[in-house]
Formats: C-alpha cells, sequence, structure tokens
C-alpha cells in the first residue's frame, strides 16, 4: 500500500506542481536562455534505484567552457583544474564560492529552482517527490573511500528511488556532510512512512522560498 500511494502520489503531485510552477519555468528557460550562453538544461547521469543510471533534468546553472575547441559544461572544468576537483571532492562534492556559477544560476540554485525540471523525471518514474538523493556514479565510489562506515547505507539508499526532495534537503541541504547525509536518507528508505512523505512535501516549499542550506 505504502508504494501504491507512494507512486500515485508522484504522478498527480508533479503535474499538480508542473501546472503551479510553470510561470516560473517558462520565466527561468526566458532568462537562462539569454543571460548565458549554452543550453537551458543539463541532464547529468545520476543513480537511479538498483544503481541504473538516468539522465536527471536541471535548469544549466553554471558556465559553458571552450576546452579542445568544443564547448563544454562545466564539470569537465574541473578536470582541468586539478586544485579546485580536490577541494570540490573533498567539500562532498560542493564548493562554497563555485566559480563555475553564473549570476542567475546562483538565484536558481538558492531557492531550488533548478531542481524543478525534475518534476519530469518524476513522471518518467526515474525519481519520487521524495527520496534519498540522487548521486553521481564516482561521488558514490569516490565518498565510500573517504567514508568506508557508509557502504552500508549506501546499499540502502540505491533500493530507493531517489527523491526531487527528502530529508536531507528539508534539514540543512549543503551543510550536511556526505556521511551524515547518506545515513539520514538512509534512515528514511527503511522507515517507509507515507505520512513522513507528506511532512516532507509540506515542508519542501518553505525551504525553497527560505534558501537556507544552498549553494
Amino acid at each position: 500500500m505504502y508504494f501504491f500511494l507512494k507512486r500515485a502520489t508522484d504522478i498527480i503531485g508533479a503535474a499538480i506542481a508542473l501546472i503551479i510552477f510553470s510561470p516560473i519555468i517558462v520565466f527561468a528557460i526566458t532568462v537562462n536562455s539569454l543571460s548565458s550562453n549554452g543550453p537551458v538544461f543539463y541532464t547529468p547521469l545520476r543513480s537511479g534505484k538498483n544503481g541504473k543510471e538516468f539522465k536527471m533534468l536541471k535548469f544549466r546553472s553554471m558556465y559553458m567552457y571552450e576546452i579542445g575547441g568544443k564547448m563544454v559544461h562545466a564539470q569537465k572544468y574541473l578536470e582541468k583544474h586539478p586544485k579546485l576537483l580536490k577541494e570540490y571532492q573533498n567539500n562532498s562534492y560542493k564548493l562554497a564560492n563555485d566559480p563555475r556559477i553564473t549570476p542567475f544560476g546562483r538565484i536558481l540554485r538558492r531557492f531550488s529552482i533548478d531542481e524543478l525540471p525534475q518534476l519530469i523525471n518524476v513522471l518518467k518514474g526515474d525519481m519520487s517527490l521524495i527520496g534519498p538523493r540522487a548521486y553521481q556514479k564516482d561521488e558514490l565510489e569516490h565518498q565510500q573511500k573517504i567514508y568506508p562506515q557508509t557502504r552500508k547505507y549506501v546499499k540502502i539508499i540505491l533500493e530507493a528511488r531517489p527523491g526531487a526532495s527528502g530529508p536531507w534537503q528539508t534539514s540543512g541541504r549543503s551543510f550536511i556532510n556526505f556521511d551524515k547525509r547518506v545515513q539520514m536518507d538512509a534512515r528514511y528508505v527503511e522507515r517507509k512512512s507515507y505520512l513522513y512523505d507528506l511532512y516532507i512535501i509540506i515542508k519542501t516549499p518553505i525551504v525553497m522560498l527560505t534558501g537556507k542550506g544552498a549553494i
């Protein structure tokens, strides 16, 4: 019953949210296309249920860079700057003052507007409205080497669909390190509480408006 209610809520909730946020989505598309060069959307590969990778849909919030005569996303920029890459990896795959983020991108990230396209992933079944964070495959591998005690938690969270929102997103976001984050997500997966899902759904817009913990 929990999984049936959860999926029904995903489909209905994502459809309603897309309608409600459609003016913001149109505004973001317009400003993003005019304010910096590059595609409006960014589709990074993330680890989904059972570790199966999928393309997550987000608004691009970073500059595009020319490397080897080709325009590439900012993620590739790190590979050319080892010092910055090391800082990025050692800080739970976040940079406090990330030079790659566009001015409009900072606004998108602060209020989690860049995450709104993930509602499409929810409708497709790649994600759920509420669930553990959708991690990069290399992030999981790298962080488990740093925090070997988290392997048991990672195994648990990969049993579920990742969420557009979840317990860590509404409880500190980027201020929570990887080891605490996956432990929190694993507890969520094991809890299987529909009422807790509804609580996080209600709490998510408040966190979006305050921008607390965003980088």
